[in-house]
């Protein structure tokens, strides 16, 4: 089945603003949406007058909205949004971007997300994620997700027979991949050892198991095909999922597995197509359970699928060394696996450059209660 975005409309630019763990005084969250904003569109060979069409994603852009953004970057606008799904705001952005730019509501949108996220910002964000969180969480000895994430990688490693030494596999790929990335926050090689011997969060996570976060922001821009100057990555699909199981699932299953079907049958391609895969982590277990939910692999098979195919690199999967070891720049979270795969079709990752025509980015998170909410999946092919 071919998708109706399939001829028209690529993602013709993408950058990141760089991440940092200690932003110097004076960051803001403004400033670096727009460092980022400026970045993607030098990229894409495009000046701020050639744009229209702004998405916004961010949890500290308050008191300001997305207008205010748009008024300090100078732009003006005939179509703007502001997407507050944290993990999954990039897809929804990019998923309603390619509609508007197809209905011709836009003919230049640029998509961006990012935090000056600080240790106050972040213990003010993880204390009142949500009502639910204001009243059934934060009073808890640990605040953050971190406790609801460790029982639910408990349940996953009891329902899929792993072990730490699996996660570890994981997390340390990533970081051989973070070793290749000058944008990553953490790029020193880890062995097993350090893995399992770091300091414990909440049981069985431990440090290298959560992300660390940072002040940072990623854009893209989306137009029509005949606006690129040189490769795009063209949008084959976009599919997303909300409160897919109204929060009585176990959570070992995401909200990627409801519209990933849906993702490759409009794509045209299939899971073992794909040759380079950036999916949301903010914790190993996610990983695992996208992948599954995506179904590049089997849970079944998983643990020789890390083995064989991701400790080994085979697969090339968060190939920037993932938020797990690039960062968590709040909510460019999600933006963060988009640009790095819309950077590996057009042949722009320096220093860790895969061969790939298709790639895969899942979003996920907006824990509502007890696991993510949101999911979604954007299939893109590389075009010279």
């Amino acid at each position: 089945m071919s998708h109706p975005t399939r001829d028209h409309v690529a993602i013709v630019g993408a950058a990141e603003s760089p991440y940092t763990r200690h932003p110097g005084a004076g960051t803001t969250t403004a400033g670096v949406l727009r460092d980022a904003v400026v970045r993607a569109l030098r990229d894409a060979g495009l000046a701020p007058g050639d744009v229209d069409g702004l998405g916004v994603a961010s949890f500290t852009l308050g008191p300001d909205h997305a207008i205010d953004l748009a008024w300090r970057l100078g732009l003006n606008l005939r179509w703007i949004m502001q997407d507050t799904n944290g993990g999954a705001s990039a897809g929804g952005m990019l998923q309603h971007a390619v509609r508007a730019v197809e209905a011709g509501d836009a003919s230049v949108v640029v998509l961006v997300a990012g935090d000056a996220m600080d240790n106050a910002a972040h213990t003010k964000l993880v204390r009142a994620y949500n009502q639910a969180t204001v009243d059934h969480l934060a009073d808890l000895p640990m605040t953050g997700p971190n406790a609801l994430f460790a029982m639910l990688t408990q349940r996953q490693m009891a329902t899929w027979q792993l072990t730490r030494k699996d996660y570890g596999d994981l997390v340390i790929a990533q970081r051989a991949w973070a070793g290749l990335n000058q944008g990553a926050v953490y790029r020193a090689p880890m062995t097993l050892e350090e893995y399992l011997d770091a300091p414990p969060v909440a049981s069985p996570l431990g440090r290298f198991d959560c992300v660390p976060p940072v002040t940072g922001a990623d854009a893209v821009v989306v137009a029509r095909e005949e606006r690129a100057t040189g490769r795009r990555a063209r949008v084959l699909a976009v599919t997303t999922a909300y409160n897919a199981d109204d929060q009585a699932g176990d959570g070992i299953q995401t909200a990627v597995a409801a519209c990933a079907p849906a993702a490759w049958d409009r794509a045209g391609v299939a899971p073992a197509d794909a040759d380079v895969i950036s999916v949301y982590d903010d914790y190993p277990a996610m990983v695992l359970s996208q992948l599954v939910d995506l179904g590049v692999t089997q849970p079944g098979a998983i643990r020789a699928f890390i083995a064989e195919r991701i400790a080994t690199r085979l697969l090339p999967v968060n190939t920037s060394g993932g938020q797990l070891s690039a960062g968590q720049a709040g909510a460019a979270g999600g933006m963060h696996g988009l640009v790095e795969v819309v950077q590996q079709l057009r042949g722009r990752a320096s220093g860790r450059q895969v061969e790939a025509r298709i790639g895969v980015v899942t979003g996920y998170g907006m824990v509502l209660y007890r696991h993510g909410s949101c999911g979604n999946v954007a299939v893109l092919e590389a075009v010279a």
